[in-house]
């Protein structure tokens, strides 16, 4: 999982990438730790072109008030270069995996 801290990091991976996961959270921030591992197993098992990205909002602040995070965890998705789901404080793993299925599949499917 790529660390950024700043909006245009965001924004050059969003444009660059197909599929993208962002994870907004906080050293400090217990939900966030706990499910960044189990989020980075989904995508690497079962999603392996999404690229993801955390952003620790306790470190760089202005990417996270720019894309108006105001509480912790939040995972943002995006595919092509377009905002796509948001999933904020209580979320479960199975609805995030659920969001990601089916515009992946569209967009990966013919590449086997």
């Amino acid at each position: 999982m790529r660390q950024i801290a700043t909006e245009s990091e965001l924004n050059e991976l969003i444009a660059a990438q197909s599929a993208v996961m962002v994870l907004f959270g906080g050293s400090h921030c217990g939900v966030c730790q706990a499910i960044k591992p189990r989020l980075m197993e989904m995508a690497r098992a079962d999603f392996p072109h999404l690229a993801m990205v955390w952003i620790d909002c306790e470190a760089a602040g202005p990417p996270c008030a720019a894309q108006r995070v105001f509480s912790l965890p939040v995972v943002q998705l995006w595919f092509e270069g377009q905002p796509f789901d948001r999933f904020v404080r209580a979320f479960s793993l199975a609805a995030v995996r659920q969001a990601i299925e089916r515009p992946y599949e569209m967009l990966f499917s013919a590449e086997g």
